[in-house]
């Protein structure tokens, strides 16, 4: 379980027992992208609080009362505010997924659907529009690498006519539009 403080001089927010996906989305994603966070009827502002972040078993409703809470997560736990802000703010592993699309395409078509579907699985912390920019990144990649060409309703798509295709969202949506291994 994570647990979180937040601290601007004078005042004070602490949030207990959040799962990982309860901390990326109340208070990771917003902190890195330089929201503020709603905490405790307070808004929290990246550029003036401190952040700290623990990592520590779930706390019993005793353990949390009487002011206790903290001391408990910061004696048991493991600050891992660093860890855990470095994990959103690196880039998801291009040359990865770069390998595991080129591997699906020695086995047939693949549509940029698809990837878009992969990375959904493979990055499910991720925001929708870093997952389709991480798509994109991989496609160009892969299609001016000379790994894969580019098929639009059964027909070769040359390079003058990539960015045309790739543009537009239905590419990405309707399942007409493949990547294929270069010949």
């Amino acid at each position: 379980m994570f647990h979180v403080e937040l601290r601007q001089f004078p005042n004070q927010a602490r949030a207990f027992n959040l799962t990982r996906e309860e901390l990326d989305a109340r208070i990771v994603g917003p902190w890195t992208s330089g929201g503020a966070i709603e905490l405790d009827e307070r808004s929290w502002s990246p550029e003036r609080a401190k952040l700290t972040i623990y990592e520590a078993p779930e706390l019993a409703a005793d353990q949390v009362g009487l002011g206790r809470g903290w001391a408990n997560v910061t004696r048991t736990g493991e600050d891992v505010t660093a860890r855990v802000l470095a994990e959103r703010a690196q880039p998801v592993p291009v040359a990865e997924l770069k390998r595991e699309v080129t591997d699906l395409c020695a086995h047939g078509p693949v549509a940029l659907r698809r990837l878009v579907e992969l990375t959904g699985e493979r990055y499910p912390q991720s925001r929708a529009s870093e997952r389709l920019a991480l798509c994109e990144q991989v496609a160009w990649e892969l299609l001016h690498e000379g790994s894969v060409g580019l098929v639009r309703a059964g027909a070769p798509v040359d390079r003058a006519g990539w960015q045309g295709v790739l543009l537009r969202w239905e590419a990405w949506s309707d399942g007409a539009v493949t990547l294929e291994l270069a010949d």
